[in-house]
């Protein structure tokens, strides 16, 4: 099968195309899935660069996400069977409930082997059906920036109609939020600094935008937009340089979910306090969450929203096209 490897942290450049054998046939409760497409987070940049290279060896094959069909089943499988079509959970060992004490933090794509390859044993357990109405290349979108918009929108308190999220830019994470949170019947407001992009996020259902290059003070705008009271939920992806306005533009004793560090990890700050808001980690979630958002994903016939697919030959040059940050919606690979 056909597989690449990460053998050096050394980003793209590290990464090698590969022919190794197919995997042995399942074993008792584990699967055989062929893998027909993937899809590339950010994550994937900062693990093939070494982010987090004293957790790691190099040699791993990349991706959490990915979907495909069964193609076997070993002994005492229960829940799927030969042509079934599938996707894997990010955590590998986190089926439902609260999140295992020392469970792996990386996710699948990591220690755990990733998605960019023909063929994987899977437990059943690890594994979700995909929605009847999505392609493989829509599903493969699903398993973390999808699950993380989700658990970010209700995993800590339930979202209600009428009120109002949030949304920071056109990453995956904060576009997914955008659709589920219209599911819910909330308000949206959307973030970005790219007019382009300001006006497709406004065609996917944000209530309102603001681009944050040309007001500087986003908060303020957030404020007035919401008459003084400030948003229910911020989905917040950009870290300490976006936090203390996120807070600003929160009503009293409403929350935050964290989901994205990337300009470092916040302070709250005295605000935080004064006001009675709420910090909720996201760290993507279980199978059985998974599942509840696909049932929601089911019923209203959700579309992800996808930038661009590469053929499997050209991941190289999917990661670069994800590395300039030019695209809105996921960047998926097709495996055949």
């Amino acid at each position: 099968m056909k597989l690449y490897r990460c053998e050096r942290f050394e980003g793209i450049a590290g990464l090698a195309l590969r022919e190794e054998p197919d995997p042995a046939p399942p074993d008792a409760h584990q699967v055989l899935v062929q893998v027909n497409a993937s899809s590339l987070n950010f994550r994937e940049l900062l693990l093939i660069n070494g982010a987090y290279r004293d957790w790691m060896a190099p040699n791993f094959i990349p991706a959490s996400d990915g979907a495909g069909v069964v193609l076997a089943v070993g002994s005492g499988v229960q829940r799927f069977r030969p042509g079934d079509r599938v996707m894997a959970n990010f955590a590998q060992n986190w089926h439902g409930g609260t999140r295992p004490q020392h469970a792996d933090t990386l996710g699948r794509g990591a220690i755990v082997e990733g998605m960019l390859r023909d063929k994987a044993v899977l437990s059943e357990e690890e594994l979700v059906s995909v929605p009847d109405h999505l392609s493989d290349e829509e599903a493969a979108t699903l398993p973390c920036a999808a699950l993380t918009a989700w658990n970010a929108l209700c995993q800590h308190a339930p979202l209600l109609p009428g009120q109002t999220v949030l949304v920071q830019g056109s990453g995956g994470v904060s576009l997914f939020a955008l659709q589920l949170a219209r599911l819910f019947g909330a308000r949206v407001i959307a973030t970005s600094s790219s007019e382009a992009k300001l006006k497709r996020l406004a065609e996917l259902g944000a209530d309102a935008t603001i681009n944050y290059r040309d007001t500087p003070n986003w908060d303020d705008a957030v404020l007035r937009l919401t008459d003084g009271f400030g948003v229910d939920l911020v989905v917040e992806v950009g870290g300490a340089q976006t936090f203390g306005k996120s807070i600003a533009a929160t009503r009293d004793s409403g929350r935050i979910s964290v989901v994205g560090l990337l300009t470092g990890a916040p302070s709250p700050g005295e605000g935080f306090f004064t006001r009675g808001l709420s910090i909720a980690p996201i760290r993507v979630g279980s199978r059985q969450d998974f599942e509840a958002m696909n049932r929601a994903i089911g019923l209203h016939k959700l579309k992800p929203v996808i930038d661009s697919v590469y053929d499997f030959a050209r991941v190289p040059d999917a990661l670069r096209h994800l590395e300039s940050q030019q695209h809105f919606g996921k960047i998926v690979i097709r495996h055949r």
